[in-house]
């Protein structure tokens, strides 16, 4: 009796093993085609944007390059950031590809709403005339802004009101959201943008072609620790803080839900918070 059993154990065991090494083999081509089928069966609208993208099995991100949010390594030309970790792992989760697409801040909405990509997946920040015209998720972050001056001028800025002045020059990135800002902060002062990358906008404060960057707080500090001729204003205490965030086209409730509890879910597991540290981290010590 007892070999019977022993034997019949051996028979189980072998063929578990060999279902094991079918469902393996089956499983990497069905998941797909499966995971799609159960987003019918679960309701998901296969026109909407969420239903397009399990059905073609690709994500498509557009993004700006804002470290540590979003930005390419200057010798590998790799991307990295913040933003860049979730938008991968968000992709693993939903079994899809990812597509990226670089635009500028400047024209980020205008390529969301022409379905450039399927969402805005760099850092966002709010403005009112950006909600008006995109509709943003979560928010995955909220930042707050730092100003940086040359530090041969640091001595001229004792107080946050010594900026308000018309002798003083801000600049910032072309649509950037630190430009429709300032005006309302600093109403008597001068306004320069410049075009490209966020960071471009410190560019003629190192020129001393103005005297002040508005950046995001990580941003300033960043700049601060990796050059030797920038110097932030007040660094511990940042100034007009906002949600920092994603967005995606108006009117795909399905897609805007989706992503709206996801981004809840990454910050509650604190992920946004370690992602943060860790690239801070990195790009302090990147040259």
């Amino acid at each position: 009796m007892s070999d019977n059993i022993g034997n019949n154990k051996r028979n189980f065991l072998k063929g578990a093993a060999v279902l094991g090494g079918v469902a393996s083999a089956l499983g990497a081509a069905v998941s797909s085609r499966s995971a799609f089928a159960q987003t019918l069966e679960s309701g998901i609208n296969k026109d909407s944007t969420l239903g397009k993208i399990l059905s073609s099995g690709t994500l498509r991100v557009g993004y700006a390059q804002t470290g540590p949010f979003f930005y390419k390594n200057a010798k590998t030309g790799d991307l990295g950031g913040i933003y860049f970790d979730l938008a991968t792992q968000l992709a693993k989760d939903m079994s899809v590809k990812l597509e990226f697409k670089e635009v500028t801040f400047q024209n980020a909405t205008i390529a969301l709403r022409r379905n450039d990509y399927d969402v805005f997946g760099s850092a966002l920040t709010y403005t009112i005339p950006r909600a008006m015209a995109v509709d943003y998720i979560g928010p995955l972050y909220e930042v707050g802004s730092l100003l940086m001056v040359h530090k041969d001028n640091a001595g001229k800025f004792k107080t946050l009101a010594d900026f308000n002045k018309p002798s003083v020059t801000f600049s910032v990135v072309s649509g950037g959201s630190e430009e429709p800002r300032i005006p309302i902060l600093f109403p008597n002062a001068k306004l320069i943008t410049t075009t490209g990358q966020a960071v471009l906008g410190a560019e003629p404060v190192r020129a001393k072609k103005a005297d002040v960057w508005m950046s995001s707080q990580v941003a300033v500090q960043l700049m601060a620790k990796r050059t030797n001729w920038a110097a932030a204003f007040d660094p511990q205490n940042a100034i007009d803080r906002r949600p920092s965030s994603w967005a995606v086209r108006y009117g795909d409730l399905e897609w805007k839900n989706f992503l709206d509890f996801w981004a809840h879910f990454v910050r509650v597991n604190g992920q946004t918070d370690s992602l943060m540290k860790h690239h801070v981290d990195v790009l302090s010590t990147t040259t």
